[in-house]
């Protein structure tokens, strides 16, 4: 079993910044698929974006040229770096992890893809 830990989340204001972080362990999962979902009240769960084992990236238009995810497998940890946030992207911000999927955007984007999850850090962006 693999627990994930989200932390980072906060209250800002539309164009601000905020890094999440999502730190894995009980196995290791450093070169698993890590995906990042959010879920606004009221709303279904919502794909952000995925990294993939090799470093490759993917993300929902909604989130395109604002935000970044990135990790640092040493650490097993992987991050959310959002940008110029504006507030329809208040949410709980989940991370997700899979040890193995196939790279294609139907599957990435699928929240069934994914076998561990973690318990959420709430993001409130303010206009």
């Amino acid at each position: 079993q693999v627990q994930l830990v989200e932390s980072g989340g906060g209250l800002v204001q539309a164009g601000d910044s905020l890094r999440l972080s999502c730190a894995a362990s009980g196995r290791t999962v450093s070169s698993g698929n890590m995906g990042w979902f959010r879920q606004a009240p009221g709303k279904e769960r919502e794909f952000v974006g995925a990294i993939s084992r090799g470093g490759s990236t993917y993300y929902a238009v909604s989130v395109k040229g604002r935000f970044t995810i990135s990790r640092d497998n040493a650490k097993n940890t992987v991050y959310l770096q959002m940008n110029s946030l504006k507030p329809e992207d208040t949410a709980v911000y989940y991370c997700a992890a899979v040890e193995v999927l196939r790279w294609l955007p139907s599957l990435i984007a699928k929240s069934t893809s994914y076998d561990y999850w973690g318990q959420g850090t709430q993001v409130t962006v303010s206009s």
